[in-house]
C-alpha cells in the first residue's frame, strides 16, 4: 500500500507538471513511514521523485537520455523534518513562547509568533505574556473567527481550526478545489538561448538562482537546487532574522541583504536580477508589484527568467493575500481538525512534521527544473506559481489506511548522516544523507550553513 500510495502521487504530480515529457524510470527503496492519518512519508518520496524526474529531464536536454531516479522512503520522510544533526550543540527552540493551539470560546485557534512584529500584534491585542499559560485565559474569551479576523487585520498571523467539510465550503477553500497545483504561464517573448553545460556530476553548476523566500518552503526549494550545484544568493532586508531555522536551511547557499525600499539597494537587486536565471520568491500576491517589481518588470530585467513563487492560501479568492504559514494552513483546511477526530483528541493533531511547507518546497524546485527544460527547448522564460493550500489538498485526497499499524519511522540516528562534517556558524554537525540520486548525480553542499547577511550582495564570478 505504501508503494502504491507513492505511485499515485508520483503520477498525479508529473501529469500536473510536465504531461507532455516523458518520465524517468523511479526506483523507490526504504521503509517505515510516520504515524499520520494522511501519507505524509509516501507524498515525501513523491516529491523527490517529481525533483528526481524533472532533473532527468533537463540533463536529457542535453545528453539524451534519461538517467534513472532513485529515491529512499525513510531519507525522504526525515528530510521533511530535521536534517542537521548537531555535535556537541543543540540546535534553536523551533517556536516562540507563544506560538501554538489555544482553546476559544468555541473552538481552537492557532496563533503564530515565531516572528518578533507578529508575536507584538498578538500581544497588543491580548496584552503582553511571557508564556501559553498566561496568554491562554484571555484567547479563551474570544470566539475564534473574531480573534482570527483582528489579528490578521492587524498584520498578525493566525488562524482558526475548520474542518474539511467548512473549508470545502469556505470561499478560499473553493478556489483552492479548482487551482491547479502549478499555475503556469510561459513568457511570450523570446531570450537567448543559454549555454549551461549540465554535466552529470554537477547539473546545476553556473545557473544563477536569486532567492527571494522566508520560512520554510521556498528555502527548501533553494537547498535543493543548490544541492544539485545551482549557484544560490538569498536576498533578505535589513532586520530579518530566522534564528530557529537558518542552520536548517542555508546549506549551500549565500546570503545576504538588501532593503529594496532604498535607491542604491534596488539598483543593485535590479543588476542581480539581470544576472539571474531563476528567480523564487514567497511574497504575497501583489507585494513585488507593489514594490515595482511586477511579473512583466522582472521578465524586462530578466528576459528567459524561470520566476517560481509560492504563497499561503492560493492565488485567487479572498484569502489570496494573507499571511500564512504551514502550522496555520494546515488549521484552515481541516487536516488538525481530521487528526483530532481520528484519535478522539482533545486538542488540534497536526501533522508529524511541516509537510505541507517541504512538500511545497520540493515542488517548486521541480518547477524550476522543468522551466530550465523549457528555456533550452523554447528559448522562452516562465512563471509558475504554487501554494501550501493546494498542496494540503494534493495530500488530503487520499488517507492512510494503516497509519496506526504500519511500520512505524525511526527516528534519525547516526547512520543516516553523510560521511563528512558540515562545519557550520554553530557549530560542527552531520547533514542526513540525501534522499534522491540519478545515476552519476549525487546531491552535495559545498557551502555550510551560515547566519543570513553574512555575504556581499554579488555574484560570484563566473
Amino acid at each position: 500500500m505504501p508503494e502504491s500510495l507513492t505511485h499515485t502521487f508520483t503520477e498525479a504530480i508529473w501529469q500536473q507538471l510536465a504531461p507532455q515529457v516523458p518520465a524517468a524510470p523511479l526506483h523507490l527503496s526504504g521503509s517505515g513511514r510516520y504515524p499520520s492519518l494522511f501519507p505524509v512519508s509516501e507524498l515525501a518520496q513523491a516529491v523527490y521523485g517529481a525533483v528526481g524526474r524533472a532533473l532527468s529531464a533537463l540533463l536529457a536536454e542535453r545528453h539524451g537520455t534519461l538517467a534513472p531516479v532513485y529515491v529512499d522512503r525513510r531519507l525522504a520522510s526525515l528530510w521533511f523534518g530535521t536534517t542537521l544533526q548537531p555535535h556537541g550543540w543543540a540546535l534553536p527552540a523551533a517556536w516562540d513562547a507563544l506560538a501554538g493551539d489555544y482553546p476559544t470560546a468555541d473552538g481552537w485557534i492557532r496563533l503564530h509568533t515565531n516572528a518578533p512584529h507578529h508575536r507584538r500584534v498578538v500581544e497588543q491585542l491580548l496584552g503582553p505574556a511571557a508564556d501559553r499559560a498566561a496568554l491562554a485565559p484571555r484567547v479563551a474569551l474570544w470566539r475564534k473567527e473574531e480573534l482570527e479576523t483582528a489579528i490578521v487585520a492587524a498584520g498578525g498571523c493566525a488562524a482558526g481550526m475548520l474542518t474539511e467539510a467548512e473549508w470545502q465550503q469556505h470561499p478560499q477553500g473553493r478556489e483552492v478545489a479548482q487551482a491547479p497545483l502549478f499555475l503556469w504561464q510561459t513568457q511570450g517573448a523570446e531570450a537567448v538561448r543559454p549555454q549551461w553545460a549540465l554535466a552529470p556530476a554537477r547539473p546545476l553548476q553556473g545557473i544563477r538562482v536569486l532567492d527571494l523566500t522566508r520560512i520554510i518552503a521556498g528555502p527548501a526549494a533553494t537547498r535543493t537546487l543548490a544541492g544539485f550545484g545551482a549557484e544560490v544568493l538569498r536576498l533578505d532586508p535589513p532586520d530579518w532574522e530566522e534564528p530557529s531555522m537558518a542552520p536548517e536551511i542555508t546549506a549551500g547557499k549565500r546570503c545576504a541583504r538588501l532593503d529594496l525600499h532604498d535607491p542604491q539597494d534596488r539598483a543593485t537587486f535590479e543588476q542581480l536580477l539581470a544576472g539571474a536565471d531563476v528567480l523564487v520568491h514567497g511574497y504575497r500576491a501583489g507585494a513585488l508589484e507593489k514594490l515595482g517589481y511586477g511579473e512583466a518588470q522582472r521578465q524586462a530585467l530578466s528576459p528567459g527568467l524561470v520566476d517560481v513563487s509560492l504563497n499561503a492560501y492560493g492565488w485567487h479568492g479572498p484569502w489570496r493575500e494573507r499571511r500564512g504559514f504551514d502550522s496555520l494552513v494546515q488549521m484552515s483546511c481541516g487536516i488538525a481538525a481530521a487528526g483530532m477526530a481520528a484519535l478522539r483528541a482533545g486538542a488540534p493533531r497536526p501533522l508529524p512534521v511541516q509537510a505541507l511547507d517541504h512538500a511545497t518546497g520540493g515542488l517548486m524546485a521541480a518547477a524550476v527544473l522543468q522551466g530550465l527544460a523549457e528555456r533550452l527547448r523554447q528559448g522562452r522564460g516562465c512563471s509558475v506559481r504554487l501554494s501550501l493550500a493546494r498542496t494540503a489538498l494534493l495530500l488530503t485526497t487520499h488517507r492512510d489506511p494503516a497509519w496506526l499499524t504500519g511500520e512505524a519511522l525511526p527516528p534519525a540516528a547516526r547512520h543516516d548522516g553523510g560521511a563528512s562534517l558540515e562545519l557550520t556558524a554553530w557549530g560542527v554537525g552531520t547533514r542526513l544523507r540525501a534522499p534522491l540520486a540519478l545515476d552519476g548525480t549525487a546531491m552535495l553542499w559545498r557551502t555550510p550553513a551560515g547566519p543570513l547577511g553574512q555575504h556581499p550582495a554579488r555574484w560570484p564570478a563566473r
